[in-house]
């Protein structure tokens, strides 16, 4: 495995790109902490890159450079919004790369992620972490962001069906936005599977979230598949009306959400948020018996790897 120091990407000079022949990503050190690529090694870029701010630094107006990044919820503005725009502290120990941001002077959160990539294996371990350096209580999140490029198509998995006699209980619950439309062709409802299609001919944004006890999430793009894996805890409480998975869209990116719990941290207490990635190849139509017969065998070889 390799991980190259004072990489240059995009016209920020400080990056770190790891790579193990398999995958490789390239992490923001000028500004973050963010992870600005992911992909099969020495393939294209799935997550997205904003033209207009590759290589910028410095300046008070947040950022969104794309990739992939650590905030808080419940979204609120300017809380949430702190502009990342500034050095991020690192190390490396042995095959992970720790991120750890300088203390947000508007919200007196700090941010970590480690980044641990396996040898010779098509997956890594994300984890992030939350500090609260007030002297007071903070309820939140760790809501882990990654901006997929155009084109990407979400699938979410659906609850296990069961019939009315099996069970006359709910199973999920989904979550609308003020500015969603249950309508719009880049949703699909399935009866197995919900996807999201971006589509950069749609101007409108859109939004839904909901309690995914599978622990899985997909992006699609030609041929190439994006799977993260987190927990679920059925005693929790999660932030918006209780989802720990949302999609966000708009004409030019797809955004995966991944969310843990909603908890009361007291000053120096933290909360962390792990996701395992995984990179296939793979033909997926948008048909669900087709997500069946290739998708689901590969979210099944994940189990293994994850350790919740």
């Amino acid at each position: 495995m390799e991980i190259q120091e004072k990489y240059n990407y995009g016209g920020w000079k400080n990056c770190i790109k790891l790579s193990n022949g398999k995958i490789e990503l390239v992490v923001t050190t000028d500004v973050g902490p963010r992870i600005i690529k992911f992909g099969a090694a020495g393939g294209r870029n799935l997550f997205k890159e904003f033209k207009e701010t590759l290589g910028s630094i410095g300046g008070d107006k947040w950022n969104s450079y794309g990739g992939h990044r650590l905030w808080h919820a419940p979204e609120q503005i300017p809380r949430t919004y702190f502009p990342d725009n500034f050095k991020v502290p690192y190390s490396i120990q042995n095959n992970t790369l720790i991120l750890s941001q300088e203390i947000e002077k508007t919200t007196g959160i700090k941010k970590e992620i480690e980044i641990t990539l396996f040898e010779d294996e098509n997956y890594v371990k994300v984890l992030h972490r939350i500090i609260n350096k007030n002297l007071w209580d903070v309820e939140l999140a760790p809501w882990a962001i990654t901006v997929m490029t155009e084109g990407t198509r979400a699938i979410i998995p659906q609850e296990p069906y069961q019939s009315h006699i099996e069970n006359l209980l709910p199973v999920r619950q989904i979550a609308l936005w003020s500015y969603t439309e249950m309508g719009d062709s880049r949703f699909k409802w399935g009866n197995k599977y919900i996807q999201v299609t971006q589509d950069s001919s749609k101007d409108s944004c859109q939004k839904i979230g909901c309690k995914n006890t599978l622990g899985w999430v997909a992006g699609y793009l030609d041929g190439e598949i994006f799977v993260k894996r987190y927990p679920y805890d059925e005693f929790a409480i999660y932030p918006d009306l209780g989802c720990n998975t949302e999609i966000y869209t708009d004409k030019n990116i797809l955004e995966i959400e991944t969310l843990n719990t909603l908890d009361l941290l007291p000053h120096e207490g933290f909360v962390t948020h792990t996701e395992y990635w995984f990179y296939f190849n793979e033909l997926l139509d948008e048909d669900e018996n087709s997500i069946d017969k290739k998708l689901l065998p590969l979210i099944k070889k994940t189990n293994k790897y994850c350790k919740f």
